[in-house]
């Protein structure tokens, strides 16, 4: 009988291991504490390691694990943990995202509550032997409207608490459909929208270069005089300066905040020092998941996991691809990644969506298609989700959602070797069409044509996406205006449609473009329509 060894490597609930001798094939260790050679001394014979967040599981850690099968996270984050070198040596990372889903749900109402009714600065005057009956006084919650960013694991849990304080919940989320949120009782609505009508804001979103400073200067502009905000998500989806700037001002009424960019906030730190020192500022150090029972599931849900992996060879919450097998890994996995990309590109040019159609056709489609329209729906979701998104959970992630999906395999007639293409329809619709070009060893993803315009272009970085009349002066004129904005441009594809009388162009460029020059671009006569897509 084989026999399984596991390494556990943080503090953790002793159910874990528990669980894991329950199976006479598995023997368990606990080594807590352990760094450099020590570290890579204990796992170099393990098949699985488990850790929290102290242990980093680095490349060089995961090198030295000569026999290394899969790596458990009790928790969400996997940051301490290289993702990739793990894929790389064919490493299952696994997390428990939803054990401690209630207690950070809980931790952001008991937020808003304490906000409301000024409970931590009145414990406070209590305290220094004061009596301030006027100055505490609260808001109802009752009949208020909470915009909840965001509908994930979290985001579904705080908008059902919110529902039972009898609170209208109004929500943004683009990968949740119209009718999904009506079974949530929710009313969803564009972000701009959610800003100006909220009474409260509770933030539930993944921390993504799109979300990063998704709350600034702009959105508070947008909101309510006295909105307060709530964020138990991830520091940097607030832009902390702009925030204090909004309370100093009046603007917004107060803010509780569980999460910073940095953590533990420096003493000295210029934006978060004054911001912690406002009166109308509540603060907990990183509490959201910091509960006994929350500890506990994660605990028994990791190992639960690990066992059923290396038992029955069963994959539950991975947040990497399980390796190819090695005959298709090469003939593969360059369109997996072509399709991660088609899917992340068709996500930014359509909002709240409600299907997808994937066709993969040509000689990849005979064995793949299945394998690459998981990977495009992990792309087109994965910048939306508050967990991490890949082919082992994008159709129940999408199912759960609403999202239509369907797949089409078909083996020739197209003008390419082998073609994926993705139709996606919800407030809006689009299609993108791409294949894997062959330069040498190397191998290019490439988008081939959008909406019927046919074209030719990288899929990388930053791609200003332009819909405009075919009229002469136009590429001209935005060229022009992000030159006189300072933004260099470093490819260029224009796609034209005689039929239509219209072209589309992609302009791939290496600097951020601000709201601001993307309303210039399209003030420009003959642009119809402009978008920045970041892949």
């Amino acid at each position: 009988m084989s026999r399984f060894h596991v390494l556990i490597a943080d503090e953790m609930s002793s159910r874990a291991v528990e669980i894991l001798r329950g199976h006479p094939e598995i023997d368990v260790a606990v080594k807590t504490g352990l760094k450099g050679d020590a570290l890579k001394a204990a796992v170099a014979e393990i098949d699985a390691l488990v850790v929290r967040s102290a242990t980093k599981a680095t490349a060089e850690v995961l090198a030295a694990a000569n026999k290394l099968r899969v790596v458990g996270r009790a928790g969400i984050g996997v940051d301490n943990i290289d993702v990739k070198a793990a894929s790389r040596r064919g490493v299952i990372v696994m997390n428990t995202p939803s054990g401690n889903a209630i207690t950070t749900a809980e931790h952001a109402i008991c937020l808003l509550c304490s906000l409301a009714r000024h409970i931590p600065q009145a414990t406070a005057s209590m305290r220094a032997g004061t009596w301030e009956k006027k100055r505490f006084e609260g808001t109802e919650l009752f009949g208020k409207t909470l915009g909840v960013l965001g509908l994930g694991n979290i985001g579904r849990i705080v908008a059902d608490r919110a529902q039972g304080l009898k609170m209208k919940v109004l929500a943004f989320d683009p990968v949740l459909t119209e009718e999904a949120a009506r079974k949530l009782g929710v009313e969803l609505a564009p972000l701009d929208e959610v800003f100006a009508r909220a009474d409260f804001i509770s933030v539930h979103t993944p921390l993504t270069p799109e979300t990063r400073n998704l709350v600034g200067a702009d959105a508070f502009r947008r909101m309510k005089p006295g909105v307060l905000i709530v964020n138990a998500a991830r520091g940097g989806i607030v832009d902390e300066a702009a925030l204090a700037e909004a309370i100093a001002s009046g603007k917004v009424g107060g803010a509780a905040l569980d999460v910073f960019s940095e953590e533990p906030p420096p003493k000295d730190h210029p934006v978060l020092a004054s911001l912690l020192a406002m009166d109308r500022v509540i603060c907990t150090p990183h509490l959201g998941a910091s509960t006994e029972e929350a500890q506990e599931k994660v605990a028994i849900e990791v190992a639960e996991q690990i066992a059923d992996y290396l038992l029955n060879g069963r994959v539950r919450n991975a947040v990497n691809l399980p390796p190819l097998p090695s005959e298709l890994g090469g003939r593969l996995g360059p369109f997996l990644d072509l399709a991660g990309l088609l899917g992340a590109l068709a996500s930014q040019l359509v909002e709240r969506i409600e299907s997808v159609e994937i066709e993969v056709a040509g000689d990849v489609a005979e064995g793949g298609a299945s394998p690459i329209a998981a990977a495009a729906v992990a792309g087109l979701l994965r910048r939306h989700m508050d967990v991490p998104v890949n082919a082992v959970n994008a159709a129940l992630l999408a199912a759960e959602r609403g999202i239509a999906v369907s797949e089409i395999k078909r083996g020739g007639g197209t003008d390419f070797t082998s073609l994926v293409t993705l139709r996606v329809k919800g407030a809006g619709e689009c299609a993108v069409r791409g294949t894997v070009f062959r330069t040498g060893t190397a191998h290019e993803p490439r988008v081939v044509a959008i909406d019927g315009f046919a074209l030719e272009a990288a899929l990388d970085g930053r791609i200003l996406v332009l819909k405009n009349a075919d009229r002469p002066g136009v590429i001209g004129a935005v060229g022009t205006l992000l030159g006189q904005r300072a933004i260099n441009v470093g490819r260029l594809q224009v796609g034209l449609d005689r039929g239509r009388a219209e072209a589309l162009q992609l302009w791939n460029v290496d600097n951020d473009v601000d709201a601001a020059t993307l309303d210039a671009v399209r003030a420009l006569p003959h642009v119809r329509a402009a978008t920045l897509v970041t892949l």
